[in-house]
């Protein structure tokens, strides 16, 4: 079963949709079938209302389900409700980011292309700090509390079930100057320890690498589950973007395979950052 409570309410919804789809239902005629309005079913089907195990029952009652999938559909949506770690830091982590948490804390591959920044997953409290507090426009404590929640997540990549996990940086990120130089070489030290973790693989798309057909940073999340599909996360400033469907899975599964062609190798990558390094160190 999906560990985080957005992961189970992400499988949750997918569930729902299927059975429907197999009793070849819409979503208005289940919901007039139930007294409920359409939109209600939508909103199961699609993660953004809350399902209750009384609602699973009546759903799996209409649809004629066997006690089995009952129970499991009830035990996905009571488990749902339970509040994440990140989740208690509060006003710090944005509605929209802890979803992404949720299903980040889940996956078992992980493909993440940064053009800009060094990824969250291998910042400095330091960093992290100047980023938010440059581009963030949050009070002081809630930046605190961000920075907790984004060095908290940094421990999936150590951990025991840690995710595959695929980095590849643009050589501007390493080079753009956040802070001061005496940060920068904390950084980079930083990453370098996080590219020697086992699970860890990370490669440097340099200058010279020509021309890539990728605009701007995305991740993408694949889960152990075959009943959960993979799916394409890219963020922005006050929102984030979730693509789930085949075609967006495939096209930007190409786009990363394309940057980790003419990327640097992990070796060369790491020889890339140690020459950055001491520059900094200057």
């Amino acid at each position: 079963m999906a560990g985080s409570p957005t992961a189970r309410r992400r499988r949750l919804s997918i569930e729902l949709k299927k059975l429907r789809e197999q009793n070849d239902f819409t979503c208005a005629q289940v919901g007039a079938a139930l007294d409920w309005s359409g939109s209600k079913v939508n909103r199961m089907e699609t993660g953004s209302g809350r399902v209750q195990p009384s609602d699973i029952d009546a759903l799996c009652r209409f649809y004629g389900t066997g006690d089995e999938l009952r129970e499991f559909l009830k035990s996905l949506a009571r488990q749902a409700k339970v509040r994440g770690w990140w989740q208690e830091h509060g006003s710090g982590i944005p509605a929209w980011f802890n979803i992404y948490i949720g299903l980040e804390q889940d996956a078992s591959t992980f493909r993440q292309y940064q053009c800009e920044l060094i990824p969250g997953l291998m910042q400095t409290p330091e960093y992290a700090s100047e980023l938010h507090t440059v581009g963030a426009h949050m009070p002081a404590p809630d930046i605190e509390r961000a920075v907790r929640v984004r060095m908290e997540r940094q421990a999936m990549l150590s951990g025991p079930d840690a995710p595959e996990a695929w980095f590849i940086v643009n050589e501007g990120a390493l080079r753009k100057v956040v802070g001061d130089r005496g940060l920068m070489r904390e950084q980079l030290e930083r990453v370098l320890d996080s590219a020697r973790l086992p699970a860890v693989t990370l490669q440097v798309l340099p200058f010279d690498s020509g021309t890539c057909p990728v605009t701007g940073s995305f991740t993408m999340l694949g889960f152990p589950a075959p009943e959960d599909p993979d799916l394409v996360y890219r963020d922005g400033i006050t929102d984030a973007v979730y693509l789930e469907g085949e075609h967006h899975v495939r096209e930007y599964t190409r786009a990363f395979d394309g940057l980790r062609a003419a990327a640097l190798s992990p070796r060369r990558s790491t020889r890339l950052i140690e020459t950055v390094l001491k520059e900094y160190a200057k």
